[in-house]
């Protein structure tokens, strides 16, 4: 994790309320459960805000983001270029 970075990957199922310690020895509290290998917040993150994770811009927020709250596709659209796909 960077230090820009606002966002981690969970390297383990985490539970609501479940208190994790970061790389740099801070400890937050897990919000909601986020599953491996998902995206939470680690810093507050405001709407419209960018969303950096490995030291690059992948999105911006939607919506504002408390710390240990999930990051997806519910309050980011990803900057990354994927394809579009339309539901039928």
């Amino acid at each position: 994790m960077g230090n820009e970075d606002n966002v981690a990957v969970s390297l383990a199922d985490l539970t609501k309320g479940e208190m994790v310690r970061l790389e740099n020895g801070r400890e937050i509290a897990i919000k909601e459960n986020i599953r491996f290998g998902h995206k939470f917040a680690v810093r507050q993150i405001g709407k419209d805000q960018n969303i950096i994770k490995y030291g690059q811009i992948i999105g911006k927020a939607l919506a504002d983001i408390d710390v240990g709250e999930l990051v997806h596709v519910n309050n980011v659209v990803s900057l990354r270029g994927g394809r579009k796909i339309e539901k039928l």
